[in-house]
């Protein structure tokens, strides 16, 4: 499979076929997988800790970085069969497998990719960089730092993974109420703000990628399981929520993008 990161129609629906093995550094306890397709995926469950918003936030802030032409591999979703778990001898993976029974989120395996080190005297495109700095101002991505940068390198490119902290505020409003006009000084921590070029440039780049159609054609990706994590949850205003507020965010000026373009001249 080897992750493209240009956009397509959408994500695939595939069905897992095998579980391979955890990865346990990851707090949600993903995993590597079989599926139908031949494929190898990294599995994020929504019967993890984190529930079922990090998987849309994983969605959208995925489909974003492809729409904007970031390297992010393909995503998918991904059936999981009640009886894929029923073998596994670990207590607390089987637990999360019967708690994620139905539609997950898959990931392209990236084999032979290694996390990348900000110590590592290696070359990052500061375009690409300061591209990754804008797309987690715009998601609100609290997790790219030097401590989890959340990155690989697999070819000698960089690659985007694990989003599932963007939208941070949707867990606590998932209406996100004039959230879109809110700081986010997070961003002063991005772990590529050094070694970034202009983000005011990577803006006028990737703003237009992203004009309100195309960000309400990935919300509508959202498949409505993972938006109805509650007994009165309407999927369609969950839905709509999301594409106001990022419509809003992305609509000129953009004060996401002047102030990381602040917190990297002062890096």
């Amino acid at each position: 499979m080897s992750g493209p990161s240009t956009p397509g129609p959408g994500p695939a629906r595939i069905s897992a076929t095998r579980y391979v093995a955890p990865f346990r550094e990851g707090g949600s306890l993903p995993a590597l997988v079989e599926t139908d397709d031949d494929g190898l995926y990294v599995l994020k469950f929504h019967g993890a800790g984190q529930g079922p918003r990090a998987l849309v936030a994983e969605m959208i802030s995925g489909e974003i970085a492809r729409s904007a032409g970031l390297p992010m591999p393909e995503l998918a979703l991904v059936d999981l069969d009640p009886d894929l778990g029923r073998a596994e001898p670990d207590a607390e993976i089987r637990h999360l497998l019967k708690a994620s029974v139905g539609l997950n989120l898959g990931m392209d395996y990236l084999p032979g990719s290694l996390a990348y080190d900000p110590a590592a005297d290696q070359e990052i495109d500061p375009d690409v960089a300061a591209g990754v700095v804008w797309l987690d101002a715009l998601v609100t991505n609290v997790d790219r730092t030097a401590a989890n940068p959340n990155l690989l390198v697999w070819h000698g490119r960089l690659w985007l993974i694990d989003h599932g902290a963007a939208l941070y505020r949707h867990h606590q409003d998932w209406t996100l109420t004039d959230a879109w006009s809110r700081p986010f000084p997070a961003i002063a921590h991005h772990v590529l703000l050094g070694v970034a070029g202009s983000v005011a440039e990577a803006d006028a780049r990737l703003a237009p990628l992203l004009p309100p159609d195309e960000i309400a054609r990935i919300v509508g990706l959202v498949p409505d399981e993972w938006l109805s994590d509650e007994a009165d949850a309407n999927p369609r205003q969950r839905r709509d929520a999301y594409r106001d507020h990022l419509v809003r965010r992305l609509a000129a000026p953009r004060g996401f993008a002047t102030e990381a373009e602040e917190a990297r001249a002062g890096a």
